[in-house]
């Protein structure tokens, strides 16, 4: 096993910082440096960068435990062949990348649902009042509550008595999306994996759950798909919900992007000294 990299010691640092900190002395961290919907009152220009230092809340240790596991263990390496800037560079890319793919999912997502909503003529303004209101009791979404919520917004407009159920479905499943928030490194480490089958297709790699030899050209793609598939059909072979699957795509397609852009313009490494 190689030896761990400076630069990754202190990514790991800093994410157990953060973990510690967010989960004891300063608990509003967990919404204030999550990345929540472009739309919603909770969404902060820094968010896209500091989610990566975020993962579930306690008691979930194994969010944090396989995200810095991975990193170690795969983004060492190229930082031993990189050098720290170029490792750093592309981590942080990673990172960004998967955010811009999973907020654009979510987008997309949220658009999809609120064209069940389209009789009710509502401006951008209306809609971005509606799902910010409070229509949850600790993690339960409560339908009567938007409904309660909502009607001093839509009344002055007449369109409170137009609501049906189709419509107030989709205005209920537009606010659960923009009510959603996303932690962790796991779109960066998805880049990294990339990266490692780029520069070592021929390393043998293990699930834990799958304790069989698989090289890494074969590992990493089968990975990344499966992500995208039960990004599509909304399930997980972990069972319910709280995976974002896209942003391990958005990762992934970042780190191939970058990986096939650096190898076709002959990437010169001294830049990076």
């Amino acid at each position: 096993m190689m030896r761990m990299t400076e630069t990754v010691k202190q990514l790991v640092i800093i994410n157990v910082i953060f973990y510690i900190g967010s989960n004891t002395i300063a608990p509003a961290a967990n919404d204030l440096l999550a990345i929540h919907f472009p739309l919603s009152n909770e969404f902060a220009w820094w968010q896209p960068f500091t989610h990566l230092f975020m993962h579930a809340e306690m008691p979930n240790l194994m969010h944090i435990f396989f995200n810095m596991f991975g990193l170690v263990m795969f983004g060492s390496a190229l930082e031993h062949f990189w050098g720290w800037k170029k490792f750093l560079f592309f981590y942080i890319s990673c990172g960004l990348g998967a955010a811009l793919i999973h907020l654009g999912m979510e987008y997309y997502q949220f658009q999809k649902v609120l064209e069940s909503a389209a009789d009710l003529q509502l401006s951008s303004d209306t809609i971005k009042q509606i799902i910010n209101v409070p229509f949850r009791e600790g993690n339960v979404y409560k339908g009567e509550l938007l409904a309660e919520n909502i009607k001093p917004i839509l009344e002055p407009l007449g369109k409170y008595d137009l609501l049906n159920e189709v419509n107030f479905k989709a205005l209920f499943d537009a606010a659960i999306i923009a009510d959603g928030r996303a932690v962790g490194a796991s779109g960066a480490l998805y880049g990294i994996l990339v990266a490692f089958a780029f520069m070592f297709p021929n390393a043998e790699l293990m699930m834990i759950f799958i304790p069989i030899p698989i090289k890494a050209k074969y590992f990493v793609p089968v990975l990344v798909l499966g992500d995208l598939f039960m990004g599509i059909s909304g399930n997980s072979i972990f069972g319910g919900g709280g995976i974002a699957h896209f942003a391990h795509v958005g990762g992934a397609v970042t780190g191939l992007l970058m990986m096939w852009m650096w190898k076709k313009n002959q990437f010169n490494h001294k830049r990076w000294n």
